[in-house]
């Protein structure tokens, strides 16, 4: 009688640790993240070294007010960086990508100097937060994007 009792109880507990195991996972797979739940402007500051080109080494920062259109575009990006320590302004526009699992990627071209850079990101703080890594060749960067002003704010798009 014991053991019909230890069995089932078993039974019972690898059921739960199966059922509570895939629940996570499956949430994880549709956190509903889109395009659009990047929209409207961002506070970024980020900081970091450039290690290559041997011309462009060195350490790197910058401030921005990144724009997000919502539909998969980095519409402007208007800012100053420090290079080195000569600062100047800096702009970019580009593309971005959001995946259901709220990580993504966005690609701008930096002027002045007119070359791309590439960016990992993942989305916190309901939207209102972007964590990003620039995932080029001799680039050690990070940043934080904040959110300007709430969703619906007449400021944003």
């Amino acid at each position: 009688m014991k053991s019909s009792y230890t069995i089932k109880a078993l039974a019972i507990a690898a059921v739960s640790v199966l059922a509570l195991s895939v629940a996570p996972a499956a949430k994880a797979d549709s956190k509903g993240c889109s395009n659009a739940t990047l929209q409207g402007y961002f506070a970024f500051k980020g900081s970091g070294v450039i290690l290559s080109p041997p011309v462009a080494a060195g350490p790197y920062a910058t401030v921005l007010s990144l724009a997000f259109d919502g539909q998969g575009a980095v519409t402007s990006a208007v800012g100053s960086s420090s290079q080195n320590g000569n600062t100047g302004p800096q702009t970019e526009a580009g593309t971005y990508t959001v995946n259901p699992d709220c990580t993504g990627t966005y690609v701008v071209v930096i002027t002045p100097g007119g070359f791309p850079a590439h960016y990992l990101f993942v989305i916190a703080d309901s939207g209102n937060t972007i964590e990003i890594i620039c995932t080029d060749s001799g680039v050690v960067f990070t940043g934080t994007a904040k959110r300007q002003f709430p969703l619906g704010d007449w400021r944003n798009y």
